[in-house]
Order: structure tokens, then sequence, then C-alpha cells
């Protein structure tokens, strides 16, 4: 490894107070689809990800949840780490913002800032966002300029870093190194930010007590932005990262929503400290649903696990990155997701993969054919196969993810056509047919194994099992994609054992099934790990959290959130094309609500007209199938198919709108 060229990406140090969304999956897929491809590129790479676990969110969450901070942070980066894990994308190193070595460089970062004149102590009064850990310039009362939601006034000593005097150098760097910030519209933004003067920055807080003390300066504890953004450094060595040689990073992967902090703050810290900066600051834009950006508040997340069950991880991992161009926003939807799968992956290059296999099977005895000689038809094929290898590695490089496979499934097309055209399996058994057949087999094999190195840093496990349906040994990973070269086939090898790539999946069916596993995960009750993750030791230790032999209890004061009230069915009918879903119009008293059902296939809409059920009234709205439900029908599961039973009142006189308690 040592004569390897390095190279080192980081996705965000995604914070702890909610679980990941497919924004935080996309995030993490495109730096694992990075470190993929520099691999094949002959680097040494590590990919950094992790969690942010300090700051007054995280207090009041544990608050809440009737736990120690230590708990709590535990049990949620065991939530992320875990989830990365089952998700082939956990990244080279996991680093928590609690782990010792973090606290340590995070201590030594604001020495060295201290030593060189760039910190003094100080007083602020004034509003603060906790929503995204930052002071923001707007008056009591007044919500944040950003993400629109209230702030706080905050009165308490802190330290100062002195931000306004890295204006000049800031600027000179960004016009030195013109692609350090990318796209170009985040660029722009930044400069405008910055030539519009700096004002130097609080990095302590006083008036919490979550986070990582300032030696010797107690209350004080670092404000979360000095703390997270130095993770980037203490995951490779930290004090000591030129041993490691991976640091500055190649590339941070981060939100265009936290731009600022990584393209102007993260920078000028590390200048105040006299230590090498980043080469590059890439800002992806948002993943929207139903034209908003996804937010837990919103109530219109969507979690990668009901996909991941239902179509695989790489269909999640080619729709991100084939759907959206990155770098500007993306729009999500359960039916263009499907309708990719089904078009692209199951039509595209599962049916090439199945075709081409089942004909060498049954014509060339299960071994790679050798070719005749090549006709125009066939150097046209090979000619797009070899131009594709070019211009794919160029658009991986950079980051044109979307562009690149639009390259490749034009070969997967192309290929198509091809076998269409010359339709090998009604070629006679002549000595000439039989030479004929054996070029296009070939041909079709090649582009196969040219299309499995190409799409193996978008879709690994898929390429994969390509790979080993033509016989090749290892993985595409440990193929040198710079040498990736039109012939390479090796006549007379083997096919590995055929296997259904992508089978083709019912639209409707797929799409009720993601979005009835996502209905449960939204309304599911808060994570409950029974202990810490394997990590490096924690700043803060960690109380030892035991299993529970039942259900965890909740306090009244969590059972009361809950708001029910008796509700009376006034409409019910089926949803086309959701065969368990039934969409109800329900007096609560106070209005009628629409509310979608999972109970289509147990109960007849007619003879629900009329029926006193249980609803709950306080659920953020959710769509479902394109139909809004605004609350939830209470059901038993009963019996090993869970078939739900709704919870009414059928022998009592109850008052539609009355609260149950």
């Amino acid at each position: 490894m040592a004569d390897k060229p390095k190279f080192y990406i980081t996705t965000p140090i995604y914070y702890t107070n909610g679980l990941p969304h497919i924004g935080h999956t996309y995030s993490t897929i495109v730096c694992d689809a990075i470190r993929r491809y520099k691999r094949m590129q002959g680097f040494d790479v590590i990919m950094t990800t992790g969690t942010d676990e300090h700051g007054v969110n995280v207090e009041r969450s544990a608050k809440k949840a009737g736990m120690p901070e230590s708990e709590f942070v535990g049990k949620m980066a065991a939530e992320w780490r875990n989830l990365w894990d089952e998700l082939g994308v956990q990244g080279d190193e996991f680093i928590r913002t609690t782990d010792l070595k973090h606290a340590h460089t995070v201590q030594w970062l604001f020495k060295q800032c201290r030593e060189n004149g760039f910190i003094y102590p100080g007083h602020y009064t004034g509003q603060y966002c906790i929503y995204d850990n930052a002071y923001v310039d707007v008056k009591p009362g007044e919500n944040c300029p950003d993400c629109g939601r209230p702030t706080e006034t905050v009165t308490e000593d802190n330290y100062y870093f002195k931000l306004s005097a890295f204006q000049k150098p800031l600027l000179d760097w960004y016009e030195k190194h013109p692609d350090f910030i990318q796209p170009e519209a985040r660029r722009n933004e930044v400069l405008s930010f910055v030539e519009g003067g700096l004002r130097d920055l609080s990095i302590t807080r006083t008036s919490i007590r979550w986070g990582i003390p300032v030696p010797g300066e107690e209350p004080h504890v670092f404000y979360v932005w000095f703390d997270a953004l130095t993770a980037y450094l203490s995951a490779v060595g930290g004090p000591a990262f030129a041993k490691s040689g991976y640091w500055p990073a190649d590339i941070h992967l981060v939100g265009k929503e936290i731009i600022r902090f990584h393209a102007v703050y993260w920078p000028a810290f590390l200048m105040a400290a006299g230590l090498p900066i980043p080469k590059q600051i890439w800002a992806h834009g948002w993943l929207l649903m139903d034209s908003a950006k996804m937010s837990k508040s919103l109530g219109n997340v969507v979690r990668p696990r009901p996909i991941v069950n239902v179509l695989g991880m790489d269909a999640l991992r080619y729709y991100l990155l084939r759907e959206t161009v990155f770098g500007a926003d993306g729009n999500f939807s359960y039916d263009a997701l499907v309708q990719r799968y089904n078009s692209d992956l199951a039509n595209g290059l599962g049916n090439l993969a199945s075709r081409t296999a089942a004909m060498i099977e049954k014509n060339c005895g299960g071994k790679i054919p050798e070719s005749g000689a090549f006709q125009a038809q066939d150097d046209a094929l090979a000619a797009v196969a070899q131009s594709t290898v070019v211009e794919v590695q160029e658009q991986y490089s950079a980051l044109g993810f979307s562009r690149a496979l639009e390259m490749i499934w034009a070969l997967i097309s192309a290929a198509d056509k091809y076998l269409t055209t010359e339709h090998p399996w009604s070629l006679k058994e002549t000595p000439e047919d039989q030479a004929r057949r054996a070029t296009i087999l070939y041909t079709a094999a090649e582009v196969l194994r040219v299309v499995a190195v190409l799409a193996f840093p978008i879709i690994p496990d898929s390429a994969g099992k390509v790979w080993t349906l033509l016989g090749q040994a290892g993985s595409p990973q440990s193929f040198a994609i710079g040498g990736l070269r039109w012939g390479q086939l090796r006549v007379g090898t083997s096919l590995g054992k055929s296997q259904t790539l992508f089978p083709r999946i019912d639209k409707a069916e797929a799409i009720e099934r993601m979005e009835a596993m996502e209905h449960e995960a939204q309304n599911a009750p808060p994570p409950t790990a029974d202990a810490t993750p394997a990590a490096t030791p924690a700043a803060t230790p960690a109380a030892p959290a035991a299993a529970p032999a039942t259900p965890e209890r909740i306090g009244i004061e969590d059972f009361v959130k809950v708001e029910m009230r008796v509700g009376q069915i006034k409409t019910a009918e089926r949803i086309v094309g959701a065969d368990k879903l039934l969409k109800l119009t329900v007096d609560i008293g106070t209005e009628i609500r629409q509310i979608c059902a999972g109970i289509a296939q147990f109960y007849e809409p007619e003879k629900l007209i009329g029926r006193k059920v249980a609803v709950v009234t306080n659920l953020a709205p959710r769509k479902l199938r394109g139909v809004e439900s605004n609350g939830m029908i209470v059901a038993a599961s009963v019996g090993p198919e869970g078939r739900p039973v709704l919870a009414g009142f059928p022998d009592e006189d109850v008052e539609v709108g009355a609260r149950l308690k």
C-alpha cells in the first residue's frame, strides 16, 4: 500500500438527533462510489463518516428521552453505524465526536489557534439557532434566516475566534484555487458571504455542559462546529496527521446547507493553526419530496431500509445517482424509482446478462466462445464500448455520475439492439452460421464485462454478479479501470452460476409495500439499542444499557402526547392500484379527516360506513400512493399473518370526537 498515492474523502459528520433518511444515504453513497472508483484507479483510499454527538439539541433530546447524554448518543450512533454496515457503505473510518482521540484533537487545535493569537475571551448576547447550531444576526423573537425556525436569546461568556482576520486570506485562497468550492453556484454564494465582511465567531459555550471541555477553562465547552469539523482531522491521526499521510483531505462532500461552515469557518480554523487546507469542498443539492426538502419536522422523510428491503441496495444507489445531476437538487418519488428499476435494471442490464448467458450455455457449452472475423456491426459496437470506457472515466473524475450511468446504459441498449438485429438464436448449424453466432455471443459477453467494470462503483453487488457470471476471477474492484480495453475477455472461460439480477416487479405492489414500511417506520418509537457500538473510548464515559426483557416502559407524559379520539367513518373506498389500502373520510367531532388504512384485504368498504373507531389525530400528514393520510385508525394485529382488527365501540354509545384517555 505504501507505494500507492493516497486519497481521502469524507461524508458530513451526521448529527445524532434523528435517524438517517435517503438524503443522508445519498451523501454516503456518493462518497462510497468515489472511494470505489479511486481504488480501481490504484489509490490508497480512506473514506471517513461518523456522528456529531454534542450540542444543545442532543442535550435536550437526551433529557426528553430520560437518559444520560452519553447513553443517548451511544444508541443513536449505533443506529447510524449499523445502517451503514447493513447497506455496505460504512466507510473506512467511523468517527464519533465523543471519541477520546477526537476530544484531544479539538483541544490541540484550539491551543494552536490560541498560541498564534487568533482566540480571545469575550461576551455574547444575541440570537442562536439550535437547529443549525449557529449564531444568527436577527432580533429577539425573529426566526432563523437560514432554516426559518425560532431562535433563542443567548447570553454567556465565550472565547472568540478572529474570523474577521481571515477575510483577505480566504478570498486570496479562493482566487488561487478556483476549484476549491464546487459547484460554481456554491462558490459564488460563499464568495458573496465573505466579501460582505466576516465577524469574529464565538467558539465556546458556557450555557450548556454537553460538549468537549476547554482545558482549564471550565465551564467552557467547544461550540459544536469547532468540534464537529475537526472530526475530519481526528479520523486520520489528529495532531499526528502527517504520519498517516492522508491530510489534507482531497474532498469534503457536504450538503449545500452547510457549505459556509466548511468553506469559510473550517479553512480559517486551519489557517489559524498553520495546518494544510482541504483540496476541495463539494456541496450537493437536496433531495426533494413533494417539492420540499426532506425534514423530520415536515414529516416527509424517506428512509432507505424499506427501499432496500423491496428493491435491493443497488436499485437505490442506481436511482439516486442516475436521477439526480450531482450538485443540483433532485426529486424523489417511489413511482420514478420503480420505473427506473424495471426499465433500466430489469429490462436493461438484467435482461442482457440473462439472455447472453442462456445462449452461451445452449450453443457454446457454457464457455466464452472464440469469435470469428468481425463484421462492420461488430466493430461498431466494439467502438462504442471503447469510447464509453474513456468517457465514463472522465465523468467519474468530474463527479458526473448521472451522465456516466447514461453512457453505460446507452452501451447496454446498443448491445440489446445488436442482439435483436443479429438474432443469433435463428442462425443455422452450418459452420459459417456457428462461427457467426460465436462472434455475436463473444461480442455481447465482452460488452457485459466492460459494463461490469464501469458500473461497479455505483452498483457493486450487481456488477460483481455479472463478473462472476462471466467466469471472471475476483471482483471488478480488483480490476485496474485505467487498463480496461476491448477484447480482454478470455476465450474458453466457463460461465459462473446463472442468477437473476433484477427480477421484474409489479410497480403498484412494490410502491404499496415500501410506503407501508415507511409509514410503520414513521410511527415507530425511538431506537432503543441495548449497548453502545464498538468504537474507540468515549470522551465521556457511557453507562451500559441493559437489554430489556419486556417492552420498554414509558411515562404518562409520553402517552399523553398521543391524541386519540372517537371517529365515525363517513365514506370508504378502495385506492386504485393499492390492494391493501382504503381511503376513508372520518368525522372526529371537530372536522372530517381523510385517512388511509391498510385494511382493504379484511374489510369491505361499504360495511365500514357509520362504524365508530379509535383515531390517532396528531400524527403528521403522510402521502400513501399519492393520497394524503391525515391520521391513523387504531387496530390490533392478530395471528401470524398480522390480520388487522379495528378497535371500536360496538356496545356503547360514545360521542364522536370524545378523547380517549
